[in-house]
């Protein structure tokens, strides 16, 4: 299988047609901060506008597919098969007034959704759709670009507590301040997990990631892509970890005293946050756009991340919510503890291949990851089986019901 590149645009060539286009108009070389500025304004228009209409769609997608599994029909008035609520929701929404408590703190409160919704955005830009073959893929050439992404979703914990905080709503407060712990303690087992994909890559670049995988990176260490796995669905703050929403116990957390066109950015974030997910766990872990020759890369893209979303979904339509207990003690009682022994698994394993001389311009072998894959895959079953019988153990064997004294009271008095 061979990384085969998509349809390509670049801000380099946007740049170079702006630069042709106003000397066309007459004005000079002095302008060309003029182009750099379109070109930057054009590239961002396009990911913000492609990014709102897939999610737009996403949302339909998800109604539709927990219809299913819930055995309804979802939604089906506007459009064919209902695919034009997305578009009847954002009117409603748009229509609504857009409220603010009097005792909010105003700026706060008014910059929490922008502050929410633009770090999804912003990691779009490094993500390499079956381009990382052309050199002019400058954002996703960044030689940092697993970093940048590490360093951008950690303002999601601050934009919640802003939410909360800036709403003086006791019930938003309680959903921020959930959140904002559940946030800074699942980030640390994403960490370790994309630690391990740094060490067998051997470069923080995207592009760099994706191209060492000649095995995906989820055959050759599954413990790895668990831990990351759990720790993303946990900071998209969705089923089973929502507790920072919580309907039946925070009223709606967070977002409680949001309405109109506040309340919708709210929800485009948490809905566009699977998609950008599904996005860095393909680069990372699927081999991003590697594929056969017979389809684009971009399209091998397409197909695995719509592989990860249904998945995401299945497991949102399927597991209950978690008590706030069981999420936190999960993160620390067993992601961080997987996370750690991965790591060591996977350093080990790359020193022994350097002994072995298995490393190939700074890659291992395709022979020697397929050994790592099937040795890492018989670890990671059963460190998982000792950890659910150590940790789990006491949910596994269920106490023997006693019977009240009081439960028979008053039977023996006639």
């Amino acid at each position: 299988m061979n990384p085969t590149p998509a349809l390509f645009i670049s801000f380099k060539s946007l740049q170079e047609n702006f630069v042709t286009l106003i000397e066309l108009i007459g004005f000079g070389e002095s302008f060309g901060w003029l182009a750099t500025l379109l070109a930057g304004i054009s590239i961002s228009f396009l990911i913000i506008n492609v990014m709102v209409v897939a999610t737009a769609f996403y949302t339909w997608f998800e109604r539709r597919m927990i219809a299913r599994f819930q055995v309804r029909r979802g939604p089906n008035r506007n459009g064919p098969f209902g695919m034009l609520q997305p578009f009847a929701d954002v009117l409603k929404l748009i229509m609504k007034e857009d409220t603010i408590p009097d005792e909010a703190d105003k700026p706060v409160f008014t910059l929490a959704p922008i502050a929410l919704l633009a770090p999804t955005l912003m990691i779009m830009i490094v993500i390499p759709f079956g381009t990382f073959l052309n050199k002019e893929a400058f954002l996703s050439n960044l030689n940092i670009g697993i970093l940048f992404i590490v360093g951008v979703t950690s303002v999601n914990s601050i934009a919640i507590f802003m939410a909360g905080w800036g709403s003086r709503n006791k019930y938003a407060i309680l959903g921020s301040m959930r959140g904002a712990a559940m946030l800074i303690s699942y980030e640390i087992p994403m960490a370790l997990g994309i630690t391990s994909v740094l060490i067998l890559s051997g470069s923080l670049a995207m592009t760099e990631i994706v191209r060492s995988q000649s095995v995906w990176f989820i055959l050759v260490m599954p413990m790895g892509f668990f831990v990351f796995m759990a720790a993303s669905t946990a900071e998209m703050s969705r089923t089973p970890f929502d507790q920072i929403e919580a309907e039946s116990e925070l009223g709606s957390g967070y977002n409680t005293e949001y309405s109109g066109i506040k309340f919708a950015v709210l929800f485009l974030a948490e809905f566009m946050a699977p998609i950008v997910t599904a996005a860095v766990v393909t680069t990372l872990f699927l081999g991003g756009s590697h594929g056969f020759d017979f389809l684009p890369g971009g399209i091998w893209f397409a197909l695995k991340m719509f592989i990860v979303i249904f998945g995401l979904l299945w497991l949102r339509s399927t597991w209950p919510r978690l008590r706030i207990d069981q999420i936190m003690g999960f993160a620390w009682k067993t992601l961080f503890g997987l996370g750690l022994f991965n790591i060591f698994l996977v350093a080990v394993e790359f020193t022994l291949a350097r002994e072995f001389n298995q490393v190939n311009n700074g890659s291992l072998t395709t022979e020697y990851m397929l050994i790592m894959a099937a040795v890492n895959w018989i670890i990671t079953v059963a460190v998982i089986l000792i950890m659910a019988n150590v940790v789990g153990r006491k949910k596994y064997t269920r106490p023997e019901p006693t019977p009240s004294p009081l439960a028979n009271m008053g039977l023996g008095e006639n």
